[in-house]
């Protein structure tokens, strides 16, 4: 039920306890609203699912289009402004922030849970029994899966290009997609680190991802160092430097202004001569510091005077000005070297090295290339592509299949894809279900079906059908020994094993998207009234005070 104000009765008289205005849903009305949304946006994404996927064109307020077919950027985009909706956003962020994959699994596992608990719902079974079958399934089928998964080796690139490649599959043409998944393996694999015995990191914020439209989506490259979306300071500077000798500094070369106000007074023009030819002194100084140390590149975060410069050039040094902090944090991992404060604390130990440092023009602009690093442990990915539009999805592409590269070198485990996990997940409920028994079987049997709707999805999507589909899948998986390998070929629009067909994504992925399915299915199931405030009666209100002080003046 729902009504305008919250009134109860008090010996027969009426009492209001809420604002008048005051939106109130209660009971099965609050939640079968709130299942309606979660449905809806699920729906949404739905049709995005798998490698036969759909495309969504989402504008924003300003005409600016997006075409993408990635569940957080859709949701993102979307300007949900229903609470429910909001929590199914956030679903997806915490999805995509963890792991980097698996947003649109996680949603419509969401939906699916909500409308099987919808149907629970009608036949008088109590959210509490349905949230406890759930969570008690979520368990047994996490088990399962760890025990099934496949271990792999940290270094077995073609494994990590499998994972990649599956990540991309539907995003991407098939003929970048294998390329882009080489890209994504050896980036990672440069850039992971092993912070403690056994326990290896990867933090992607160390490759660097720089986007320039021009050329096709096959040249996009990947650099053994960092490229610096800045010119070389002065034209007759070197434009390239072999086995360059790096000084990264975070101070400027020139003479910087006292922090409080002072008065020279000059009384003859020698010496203003002398203060020129001293600021001059203190930058060749600078530069002969640079020379002597054998640093043959700068980099620096601040400022270069303009003498400076000319010493600097004819000193053979390439140097580049007001370089991004982050930029220049990339260069200290690229190239070994130390970022200096102050110049004469610069020693010959601190400089990093490059193999080439190269100014090449990109597009229509100059950038310069630090390339050919020894073991550099911060990279860069140049994408190109043909316009604006198809970079931008490159680039969302490329970040699927780096987080999940990132996931196996992190937790080194995969599992089959193409619904196979879901598939055997939904076997083990029903298991569970049979040995429970009581109103908990129903909501442990609601959830396997639920965990279907992944591998109909893929079915429906590559316009299959999907009860043949889905029969077939539970016989080979109740059946065969190998069954749980077993998913939806879309390509042959059959049941195949997935294993051997390259289709395998990070256990984590998975293992993420259905907690979070669950976590916010049941969080929506334990709602059971809604009370919004009336933002009209907040206006009146705001629009009589305003009067009441016109009125006062």
């Amino acid at each position: 039920m729902s009504q305008t104000a919250y009134l109860t009765q008090i010996g027969g008289v009426p009492v209001l306890v809420l604002k008048e205005g005051t939106q109130r849903a209660f009971g099965k009305e609050a939640m079968r609203i709130n299942i309606m949304v979660a449905k809806a946006i699920a729906e949404v994404l739905r049709s995005t699912l798998g490698p036969k996927g759909m495309d969504k064109m989402l504008i924003d307020s300003l005409g600016d289009i997006t075409i993408t077919n990635d569940g957080a950027t859709i949701l993102d985009e979307m300007d949900i402004q229903h609470p429910i909706g909001k929590l199914l956003v956030e679903v997806a962020k915490t999805q995509d922030d963890e792991v980097g994959d698996g947003t649109t699994t996680a949603v419509v596992l969401a939906g699916a849970l909500l409308e099987e608990a919808e149907k629970l719902l009608e036949k008088n079974i109590h959210p509490t029994i349905i949230i406890s079958g759930y969570k008690r399934a979520l368990e047994t089928v996490m088990e399962h899966l760890r025990k099934i998964a496949i271990p792999v080796r940290r270094d077995d690139l073609e494994t990590l290009k499998k994972v990649a490649a599956t990540a991309m599959h539907g995003k991407i043409s098939e003929t970048v997609k294998d390329y882009f998944a080489e890209l994504a393996a050896k980036a990672c694999m440069m850039v992971a680190e092993e912070r403690e015995p056994g326990r290896w990191f990867v933090d992607l914020d160390n490759i660097q991802i720089v986007k320039k439209y021009g050329g096709s989506l096959l040249d996009t490259q990947l650099i053994q160092g960092i490229v610096v979306d800045k010119e070389v300071v002065h034209a007759a500077m070197p434009r390239r430097v072999v086995n360059a000798k790096i000084a990264l500094l975070d101070c400027p070369l020139e003479v910087e202004k006292p922090e409080i106000d002072a008065e020279i007074r000059i009384t003859s023009p020698e010496q203003i001569r002398a203060f020129i030819e001293e600021e001059e002194n203190i930058l060749r100084k600078y530069v002969e510091k640079l020379r002597d140390i054998g640093a043959n590149v700068v980099f620096t975060t601040k400022g270069i005077d303009d003498i400076a410069q000319y010493y600097l050039a004819k000193a053979g040094i390439l140097a580049v000005r007001r370089v991004k902090r982050s930029d220049i944090e990339k260069l200290v991992r690229a190239t070994g070297g130390r970022l200096i404060t102050n110049i004469e604390d610069l020693r010959p130990e601190d400089l990093g090295y490059a193999g080439l440092v190269e100014e090449r023009r990109v597009g229509d602009e100059k950038m310069v290339f630090v390339e050919q690093c020894k073991n550099p442990k911060a990279v860069s990915i140049l994408i190109r592509g043909g316009f604006e539009r198809l970079v931008d999805e490159a680039e969302r592409n490329l970040e699927d299949a780096l987080s999940v590269v990132a996931d196996v070198i992190e937790d080194p485990y995969v599992v089959p894809g193409g619904g196979a996990a879901e598939m055997e997940a939904a076997k083990v409920a029903r298991q569970l279900a049979m040995k429970v028994g009581g109103r908990e079987q129903y909501a442990i049997e609601a959830f396997a079906n639920a965990l279907e709707v992944i591998p109909k999805t893929l079915a429906e999507n590559a316009g299959l059908d999907a009860v043949d589909i889905i029969t077939e899948l539970r016989h080979r998986h109740e059946a065969e020994p190998d069954g749980w390998k077993y998913g939806v070929d879309v390509f042959s629009g059959k049941v195949a094993d997935m294993v051997a067909l390259n289709v395998i994504e990070p256990l984590s992925v998975k293992l993420q998207a259905l907690k979070a399915a669950v976590e916010a299915a049941c969080m929506i199931l334990r709602i059971d009234e809604i009370i919004a405030a009336s933002k009209i009666e907040e206006k009146k209100e705001k629009k009589e005070e305003e009067e009441e002080s016109k009125v006062g003046e």
